[in-house]
């Protein structure tokens, strides 16, 4: 089924309504759809590379508009519909080390969250389910999608094609290394 996701997902780039779907995806997965926008992201940006900041614009308003809906959903109805999303995708476990991340870090765990390969969804709707600061999740939300989709955009537009392949293959251990230096980042700050 996932597969099957993932190539309707894909198949959007191939029809006029591609951003408009990237917007609709970029939206839905920040609360409970599976497939991350970037996929579609890179497949606008590498059929049209001079639209690849566009596209990553549409995706980071989606995102964020996206992430204030599971705000939301954690906020006001976390009983019914959240906590069927976290047993859904089998993120029960995840769900508590997020708590503890969030008594630890506040904002930055929701910032590392939006740029990383972790389900954001699960970040977002526990940010409402904690009352986590509005202001500080949306601020945080806006800065680390927004970095991820235009740093993709930059990637796509100055490489194209040829990176596409690169970043399919190490997606996650691309970010995975990128947080992982955002997080030493913040750990250094908070010790100054």
């Amino acid at each position: 089924m996932l597969k099957r996701l993932y190539n309707w997902t894909l198949s959007w780039a191939h029809t006029p309504y591609g951003w408009q779907a990237l917007l609709v995806v970029a939206f839905i997965e920040a609360s409970f759809f599976p497939i991350p926008p970037d996929v579609l992201l890179v497949a606008l940006a590498v059929a049209l590379p001079r639209k690849a900041f566009f596209y990553a614009w549409v995706s980071s308003v989606g995102s964020v508009a996206g992430g204030v809906a599971g705000y939301l959903i954690g906020l006001y109805f976390m009983d019914m519909i959240g906590q069927i999303i976290i047993d859904t995708y089998g993120l029960e476990a995840r769900y508590h080390y997020i708590q503890d991340l969030y008594n630890r870090y506040d904002a930055w765990a929701v910032g590392i969250a939006g740029f990383t390969p972790i389900p954001y969804k699960l970040f977002t709707i526990t940010a409402g389910a904690f009352r986590i600061d509005f202001t500080v999740f949306l601020i945080a939300s806006a800065v680390s999608r927004s970095a991820r989709f235009f740093l993709e955009a930059l990637i796509l537009y100055r490489y194209g094609d040829a990176i596409r392949e690169f970043i399919d293959r190490y997606f996650n251990i691309i970010t995975v290394v990128i947080a992982t230096v955002l997080m030493i980042i913040v750990l250094l700050l908070k010790w100054l």
